[in-house]
């Protein structure tokens, strides 16, 4: 029931102000402090506290950074054994600023994430057999993240896609590679073209979607909840209500709930209430990584609203 996840692996630059600074203005912080992330590598570990075996495929550079970020992965129980440290750049860094509202604004510069190439996909394919889901986000190159889905599909291998950060378009070859997309308000905009804010919205974003060839369209309205189209059901999942810190990993921990979940065989409507869960979850803790929530913590979050899930397997 493994999860393989090919994507970025950052080192966040966390710097936290009363508010975030308009264009050209200094302000004064009051923290700063260095946390593991990337999208890819949030993922990972998600899916890794959550007791699902996971794999990393990526880059990191021939730096500390690299080394604390590959650290981090193994410590969360994440395989890096096809994480490729690139002698020739730097390790991704995301440079975070960070509200005591807990809004946040993100500049990633790629560093090696940049440099994924044909070589890192086919570390990619032997790491597909056995599993039974592929994680997927847009912070390594487009056209490796096409090839990957690919891979997967030949492999029968289910892919989940975070269409994040919001994307320009995506070509269209890669709709019909999706089995499972997860954008939230902004992206799915960014991709239909016309403002997604409501269910109706929502719905009619997801039907746009899957003319393109998505098989499921799992769009994140925020305190709304997530609405799950397929080609045969619609359904709400809510939020669970909960005090946000930082909110920083949400994206990340929601999909990393629904893959472990559906690596572990619960339905897709089992795995939305688990990816609502973890991703509230995280936002009661500040830090990417640090905020992704073990198994024991969620399933005494679950059992303290009377939420019951299928048995989830060691």
């Amino acid at each position: 029931m493994t999860v393989v996840v090919f994507g970025s692996i950052n080192m966040d630059l966390v710097a936290r102000s009363p508010r975030l600074p308009a264009p050209g203005e200094t302000l004064t912080g009051h923290s700063f402090e260095t946390v593991p992330g990337g999208k890819g590598a949030n993922q990972a570990v998600a899916v890794a506290r959550l007791n699902v075996p996971t794999q990393m495929v990526g880059r990191v550079g021939n730096d500390t950074f690299g080394q604390d970020l590959l650290t981090a992965l193994q410590q969360s129980g994440v395989g890096c054994d096809r994480v490729w440290v690139d002698p020739d750049t730097h390790s991704g860094i995301a440079a975070i600023a960070v509200d005591d509202a807990s809004e946040n604004t993100i500049i990633i510069v790629p560093g090696a994430n940049g440099r994924v190439d044909a070589s890192d996909v086919e570390r990619l394919v032997s790491a597909l057999s056995g599993a039974r889901v592929l994680m997927l986000q847009l912070e390594v190159p487009l056209p490796m993240v096409v090839a990957a889905a690919k891979a997967a599909k030949a492999a029968g291998v289910t892919v989940v896609f975070d269409p994040a950060p919001a994307p320009t378009h995506l070509p269209a070859e890669l709709y019909p590679l999706i089995d499972i997309i997860t954008p939230n308000q902004v992206e799915t905009s960014q991709l239909v073209g016309f403002p997604v804010e409501t269910l109706d919205d929502a719905a009619r974003a997801a039907a746009v979607l899957q003319q393109r060839g998505v098989g499921t369209v799992i769009t994140k309205l925020g305190k709304q909840g997530a609405v799950c189209m397929t080609a045969d059901d619609t359904f709400q999942i809510p939020t669970f209500p909960v005090t946000a810190v930082d909110t920083v990993a949400a994206g990340d921990a929601f999909n990393g709930g629904l893959a472990a979940g559906l690596a572990a065989g619960l339905s897709l409507q089992q795995a939305t209430v688990q990816a609502s869960a973890v991703a509230a979850l995280s936002v009661t803790k500040a830090g990417a990584q640090p905020s992704l929530p073990t198994r024991a913590a969620l399933q005494d979050f679950l059992a303290a609203r009377s939420v019951s899930l299928p048995h989830f397997p060691v």
